[in-house]
């Protein structure tokens, strides 16, 4: 007889951020009803209140570690830090949204609960304790950035845009589903600690074909599903003109709320479930290698394919494929056995400072671009110290972060993934790091130089209204305070552990 649980057994006070989150979005759909069209604008403040309120809910169980509905929801350090992220890049990008959408004759109220449903399957991804709940995560993630990608209704690009992703994305989701069967059928459940047990058990002995090829099969399903998300090679092949088409602000959050999700799973899954499946008592976990050459193509590819583009959301598109590269650093670094924590700080403080100056970049771009979509050439940007020396100047300090240049929030991610890739052994990983970081340090300044030293009058960036230059100040506050600050950074990653156990 099925046995209905009590309210306490299943401790919904840790899960309250991610389900007021979804609740406001569920309120907020019901309310915009009701809220005149030329007035969507409170629709978008609305959603920013539930964004506040969520990240008040999570400030309370920051330092929690408790498990939820029955052990498949976990709330800690980690998914505290997931959460405060995914709420951030949620903030910027509707202050980035509200004119565009109005400018564009687009303003509907349906965005801004899109919006907040992908964020609330972000923050699941964090929390998830069971493969059941990354898929159902997955998928609250992904069909709403579906939508949000075609939202932009009549314009060809962005229809087409729309239809990519979905197909795309739900090939990845079959992967990801395909790969939990396998690893269910090896292991026998769905419980990533109950997996990692299932995983002790089978290695204290040679592993058989029937459990092994499972085990690993299932894992590497699951790393095309999830790689698919991050964009990260060969898995990538959506993510140009999936950027290219969608509305800007949709680009700028699918840079990096996908991004933050799918690390989070990834980093959930590798290090809670299968952190001890090793080969012949080797010192890491057997999927290393996989992650590291899959970072090292990610990095190669997105960086030189960038220097060809001439479209700054093309540009942006590629530095995004090349960003999760180094993101997979710290994922390959983490397989080695005691750097599991220290791997998955670096990882978190990486998409923390990548969120900021992303979103900046892609604020700037927003300024400059016209409704019929034109004005997004890197062309575009020559002379716009002249014509707009703030921006110009906010811009260059966005490039020079992605690039890694000192004091920039770019800087310290790349020094603490660098730092703990040396560490786990990867030193060749490092290596191809650092030169695809010069090279990168080409297309980035070139915009740079097309600012200042390249011949033009300057757009008058009229897109630039006051809620994209109070985002532009967000952004760019956040990209020099966590460079100039580096402390803050890793004490707020401090906290976070992820590894149950360890050899």
């Amino acid at each position: 007889m099925f046995e209905v649980p009590a309210f306490a057994d299943l401790n919904l006070g840790v899960a309250l951020p991610v389900i007021s989150l979804a609740l406001g979005a569920t309120i907020l759909l019901v309310i915009d009803l009701y809220i005149p069209k030329d007035r969507k604008a409170l629709t978008a403040w609305l959603a920013l209140v539930g964004l506040a309120v969520s990240f008040v809910l999570n400030l309370a169980v920051y330092n929690a570690s408790e498990t939820a509905f029955f052990g498949m929801f976990r709330a800690d350090a980690f998914s505290a830090f997931v959460n405060m992220a995914a709420l951030a890049a949620a903030a910027i990008s509707i202050l980035l949204s509200i004119d565009y959408l109005k400018r564009l004759g687009i303003e509907r109220g349906e965005y801004y609960v899109l919006l907040l449903f992908t964020t609330s399957g972000v923050m699941m991804m964090g929390h998830a304790n069971d493969l059941v709940v990354v898929f159902i995560a997955l998928e609250l993630l992904s069909i709403p950035l579906y939508i949000m990608a075609a939202f932009r209704y009549g314009d060809g690009k962005s229809e087409e845009s729309g239809m990519k992703y979905f197909i795309l994305g739900a090939f990845a989701s079959a992967f990801f589903v395909y790969g939990a069967a396998l690893v269910y059928g090896a292991a026998g459940t769905t419980n990533l600690p109950a997996i990692l047990e299932a995983v002790g058990r089978l290695t204290e002995q040679p592993l058989t074909f029937e459990a092994g090829g499972l085990l690993l099969a299932g894992a590497g399903l699951m790393l095309v599903g999830l790689g698919f998300k991050v964009a990260a090679v060969p898995f990538h092949m959506w993510t140009p003109d999936v950027y290219e088409g969608a509305p800007t602000p949709v680009t700028a959050y699918m840079s990096v709320g996908a991004k933050i999700g799918g690390v989070a799973a990834l980093l959930r899954i590798m290090l809670v479930a299968l952190p001890t499946l090793a080969l012949n008592d080797a010192d890491a976990a057997v999927w290393q290698l996989t992650a590291a050459l899959i970072a090292a193509a990610t990095m190669i590819l997105g960086n030189v394919v960038a220097i060809a583009q001439t479209n700054i959301k093309r540009l942006l598109a590629y530095s995004s494929i090349a960003h999760a590269g180094y993101i997979l650093m710290a994922v390959a670094a983490a397989a080695t056995a005691g750097l599991s924590d220290t791997a998955a700080q670096a990882a978190l403080a990486y998409l923390l400072a990548y969120l900021f100056t992303n979103l900046g970049a892609f604020a700037v771009a927003m300024a400059l671009e016209k409704p019929d979509g034109s004005g997004l050439l890197v062309s575009d940007f020559n002379g716009l110290a002249r014509s707009r020396p703030g921006l110009a100047l906010m811009m260059a300090l966005f490039m020079l972060s992605l690039t890694g240049i000192p004091l920039t929030g770019g800087f310290i991610g790349k020094w603490l993934v660098f730092q703990v890739t040396v560490e786990s052994g990867l030193v060749w990983l490092a290596v191809v790091g650092v030169l695809t970081s010069v090279v990168s340090a080409y297309y980035y300044v070139n915009v740079i130089v097309n600012m200042y030293l390249r011949e033009g009058a300057g757009d008058p960036a009229e897109a630039a209204t006051t809620y994209v230059t109070w985002g532009l100040y967000i952004a760019a506050a956040g990209t020099l305070i966590l460079g100039v600050l580096p402390l803050l950074l890793t004490g707020l990653t401090a906290p976070v552990t992820i590894a149950l156990a360890l050899p």
